[in-house]
């Protein structure tokens, strides 16, 4: 039978992909694309774009193409024996990375194309192409001695495995832990459409373990007739949230900020291994710490920059934050008699306070955002802004039956590019939001483009027997911060692989696109077009508009500080990491804290440990990325504030000069470009209620 992962001509056949498919195919494409580097190598005396760059791309793209959907399998539909499959080729897969990067033979044959006279004759994109790789060359150690490149080598491969394993723990332990409720009472407080998501979760489980002959009646039939709560996000925000029992909210909270820090689900030394290998392997480089290496592909241009940053955010916030929990405190004492406020309680005692100083439910707001209507708005917010028709495509394979298939094209009817949508929480799929890249842009032979296709991925409340699913105003926001990233990688019009879309954007302008767009949820004419009351179709009225709007900056300021918390935790354990005496991991997290958390944590709480975004993302010595990013998106915004936020020509000139040029560009320049100045964080705080 043929193997689906070679071959590729047009989207993945996920139904046809088999465990047993993936270690063959990446085996005979990684073998592939070491014989054309072979070849090019051998064949050539004057390299060129077409005779080095365009084969290598080529090969890749396929590599690419294969892995792609295997990677996404795995975080969406996670099985043991994927796992296995995907864990095996981790290692070939770093080894290649290795292997093309340290080759010296390569590297001179790129040099020699800057050398040439020719190269002032290749487009800007085919320059930064060129440039970005000979840097990456030497962010591989290839003027490294022989073995220190083995021992590089060796450690690209540890940090491939652990970052995998830490992500496992992740997903298993939160697989690992729900709670049977067999008395309704216990969860009093949730909202009607969180019982019967815990109801369908109850039925779920029973019908996924009926045929286990050995359990007992009383206890199937329990599930059956109970309701079950669990680690998902939607199912743990539903109960921190609404639940009023105390206990139950402390329960749960307790598991799920202890996640992958117990038995056989442990990250401690994974976290440990983790940081000692970034720190070696960026000495090996000739860089005093992790940090350092991390900023070499990024916007700023020192660790001492982005902690001043950081640091500047923290102080002109933490004056609103200690006000926002005294505000909290004090409604908690008067209201139910809580004298020592927990981080159990921070989000049931917020909602409650929203509600009684604003008049606001978020209940009552998630009756005004189904998902159909939301994502109709959606599309025509950027039909307005950029001229884009998007279409849904219903014959295509699918991982899942509720994964959706949408086409872009252009205002002069050019396609553009698909993406996928796989909205809901499930088990087996990782918790989170993301956005990844299934297809990159390039060229083919003749005139032909490949086109671009995303995966779009949230984790909301799946739909129910009689309820659409519902958004929370923070899923809305969620929603369009995905698909800002989607636009970025599918509206691209360079035709170059390296730069295309999202690939080559510095990591601290990659999230510019993304917040750009939730800019959009906070506008009326905008909300106009996303919110319909799920049983009547009526528009999100105007008095619920306006106390959205009251409250829009409620807490804002503990919210800032929380992120900066991260941020500073993320870039401190990088930059300060000293061998002899191992991560300290909670104790810096905990002197952060000192300086800018304003409620403690409990001690038993263990975030780090799940904290996926910089032990198995790409958020090392970067989580800063997010504040440092949405200085420039609400400083983009701030541009439509001024001419109008659905105001055609600004958003053609950020459609030109942000998202179609990928990263063939300094993102700095592309940001001048359409700003027609660097940026200010004075939008930033003005949108946020914090004075400068």
């Amino acid at each position: 039978m043929t193997n689906p992962l070679l071959n590729q001509i047009d989207l993945p056949h996920f139904s046809q992909i088999k465990p047993e498919h993936v270690e063959p195919a990446i085996d005979e494409l990684l073998a592939d694309a070491r014989k054309i580097v072979d070849e090019c190598l051998s064949v050539n005396e004057i390299y060129t774009w077409e005779n080095l760059i365009e084969p290598i791309e080529a090969a890749e793209d396929r590599l690419n193409k294969a892995w792609s959907p295997v990677s996404h399998l795995n975080a969406v539909m996670n099985n043991d024996a994927l796992r296995d499959a995907y864990n095996a080729c981790l290692p070939k897969l770093s080894d290649y990375a290795t292997e093309m990067g340290q080759n010296e033979t390569l590297f001179h044959a790129y040099e020699s194309i800057v050398s040439h006279e020719t190269f002032a004759n290749l487009t800007k994109a085919q320059q930064k192409v060129i440039t970005n790789a000979l840097r990456d060359f030497q962010l591989s150690g290839v003027a490294l001695p022989i073995e220190q490149k083995q021992r590089y080598k060796e450690i690209s491969q540890q940090l491939s495995s652990l970052t995998s394993r830490y992500e496992e723990h992740v997903l298993d332990s939160t697989n690992a832990w729900t709670k049977l409720i067999t008395d309704v009472t216990e969860l009093v407080g949730l909202p009607e459409t969180a019982l019967a998501q815990a109801k369908q979760s109850a039925q779920m489980f029973h019908m996924k373990h009926s045929e286990n002959n050995d359990e007992m009646f009383h206890v199937k039939h329990s599930y059956e007739t109970g309701w079950l709560i669990t680690l998902q996000f939607p199912s743990y925000l539903a109960v921190m949230t609404y639940a009023d029992n105390r206990e139950l909210r402390r329960e749960h909270y307790t598991a799920f900020v202890t996640r992958a820090s117990e038995s056989d689900f442990d990250n401690t030394e994974i976290m440990e291994q983790i940081l000692a290998l970034r720190h070696e392997e960026a000495q090996l480089l000739n860089f005093a710490n992790y940090a350092e290496l991390s900023l070499v592909t990024k916007m700023a241009n020192s660790p001492d920059e982005v902690i001043d940053f950081l640091e500047d955010l923290a102080q002109k916030s933490l004056p609103q934050a200690r006000q926002d929990l005294a505000d909290l405190q004090k409604f908690a004492l008067e209201n139910y008699g809580i004298e020592n406020l927990q981080a159990w309680d921070v989000s049931y005692l917020s909602e409650k306070m929203r509600q009684q100083h604003y008049q606001l439910s978020q209940e009552e707001v998630k009756s005004y955002f189904p998902v159909p209507h939301v994502l109709k708005g959606l599309f025509a917010i950027v039909e307005r802004l950029y001229g884009l028709q998007i279409t849904e495509l219903h014959d295509f394979d699918r991982w899942h039956e509720n994964v959706q298939l949408f086409e872009i094209h252009d205002s002069a009817g050019q396609k553009r590019g698909r993406f996928y949508l796989d909205l809901y929480a499930r088990e087996k799929k990782r918790g989170g939001a993301w956005m990844d890249d299934c297809i990159g842009r390039r060229k083919l032979e003749g005139n032909n483009v490949q086109y671009p296709v995303a995966y779009l991925v949230c984790n909301f409340t799946p739909p129910t027997a009689d309820t659409p699913s519902l958004l929370t105003h923070d899923d809305v926001t969620t929603l369009f911060h995905e698909f800002g990233h989607g636009l970025h990688h599918v509206l691209t019009q360079v035709n170059y692989l390296g730069v295309s879309g999202i690939n080559g954007v510095a990591w601290d302008a990659v999230e510019l696109p993304s917040q750009f767009m939730e800019n959009w949820c906070w506008e009326k004419d905008a909300l106009a077009l996303i919110s319909a009351h799920y049983q009547t179709g009526e528009p999100l009225p105007d008095t619920l508009f306006e106390k959205m709007l009251a409250a829009k900056n409620f807490q804002a300021g503990m919210m800032m500080v929380r992120q900066l918390e991260f941020s500073l935790f993320d870039f401190h354990i990088h930059r300060d990491f000293e061998p002899q005496r191992g991560g300290c991991i909670y104790e810096i997290l905990t002197t952060i804290r000192s300086k800018v958390a304003v409620l403690p944590a409990p001690e038993f709480n263990r975030f780090a440990h799940s904290f996926s975004h910089i032990f198995a993302g790409g958020y090392a010595a970067g989580y800063y990325s997010y504040k440092w990013a949405e200085v420039l998106s609400s400083d983009a915004f701030s541009l439509f504030e001024e001419k109008g936020i659905f105001d055609a020509e600004t958003g053609r000139a950020f459609l030109t000069s942000i998202l179609e040029q990928g990263g063939s560009d300094e993102a700095m320049e592309l940001f001048k470009n359409f700003r027609g100045r660097e940026p200010s964080c004075e939008a930033l705080l003005r949108h946020s209620g914090i004075k400068s």
